[in-house]
């Protein structure tokens, strides 16, 4: 694909004016407060893999108003020290998929949680197991309209609660240093770590790979391509909503939660990406309140450095655990 957004040293110094509600903070400490209130330990079963140099448990935590998520630990066979950890969020419409999936993290010596996203899982991969048991209203095909005209009810709202819910729930295992834990994931992913690391207290570490879920105005201008295309087709049957939407997707906007993070962070972008253009992951990158760095991939589109940017992480996790 042809170079379609910003020259790279636009994208440098580009610092978008980005929404953003007053009550953004109020917003997030009722909503995470809220969340936490429904507090259990998390449930932790182990289960049988092919695996003989790793150990693999379900995990289920509660998450949004206390529903149960699901997800997968995986651990370095026989771990009795707390180790570092790495909580690690989902691209969209894929599912936890089966136990041993992923096994990088926990081969490099860390406890690694893979949370699944409430009510995706069948669009690719081997399916999810955690409902999203809430009604949200008319919307178009896919997560991203569901409820959007209302933040209190918006989609993201309770999946970015999961997300702090999954770090509070790793900090609670007796395998796990709760002082040395760090966020990851692509594309959704990377938005919800950005979410996670802006709503979380004491991460060492938060690692979003071309971020999705960033400088959402933009990006509905910006792009053909789904999911923000989902945006596109709602607002052309429900004329009128233009600012109601934005309004409520300025609550979910990467961009103001890369305001809230302080963990070290390591971003990657591609400068071909049609799906999550590079204006709108350098939005949130720019605007990123502790120290940071990117991987610029300038050939790539939407998949990015795929193992280059793991090793890229996994050299700079190293540094710091």
């Amino acid at each position: 694909m042809p170079r379609f957004d910003l020259s790279p040293a636009e994208l440098e110094l580009y610092a978008p004016d980005v929404r953003e509600p007053a009550d953004f903070d109020a917003f997030w400490a009722d909503t995470i407060a809220d969340a936490r209130r429904h507090d259990a330990p998390p449930i932790v079963t182990a289960v049988e893999t092919p695996l003989r140099l790793m150990d693999v448990f379900d995990v289920t935590f509660s998450g949004f108003a206390g529903d149960p998520v699901r997800a997968w630990l995986t651990l370095p066979a026989g771990a009795n020290d707390p180790l570092p950890a790495v909580v690690e969020y989902n691209g969209y419409g894929g599912g936890r998929g089966l136990p041993g999936e992923r096994v990088g993290w926990t081969a490099a010596g860390y406890a690694h949680l893979f949370m699944d996203t409430r009510g995706q899982g069948s669009m690719w991969g081997a399916a999810g197991a955690t409902p999203d048991p809430h009604g949200t209203g008319p919307s178009a095909s896919g997560f991203m309209t569901r409820g959007i005209e209302d933040p209190a009810g918006y989609y993201y709202r309770r999946v970015y609660a999961d997300a702090v819910r999954a770090v509070d729930a790793v900090r609670a295992l007796p395998q796990v240093d709760p002082s040395r834990v760090a966020v990851c994931g692509g594309s959704q992913g990377g938005g919800i770590a950005l979410a996670a690391a802006g709503l979380s207290e004491g991460l060492v570490a938060v690692m979003p790979d071309v971020p999705f879920l960033c400088h959402f105005e933009r990006a509905v201008g910006l792009t053909d391509r789904d999911p923000y295309q989902e945006v596109v087709r709602y607002l052309a049957v429900h004329r009128g909503s233009e600012d109601r939407v934005f309004e409520t997707l300025s609550y979910f906007d990467g961009a103001n939660m890369a305001r809230r993070a302080d963990a070290a962070a390591l971003f990657s972008v591609g400068l071909l990406d049609p799906v999550c253009p590079p204006s709108t992951v350098y939005a949130a990158f720019n605007r990123y309140a502790g120290p940071k760095q990117i991987e610029v991939y300038a050939h790539n589109e939407h998949e990015g450095g795929q193992a280059y940017q793991w090793h890229a992480q996994a050299r700079f996790l190293a540094g710091m655990v």
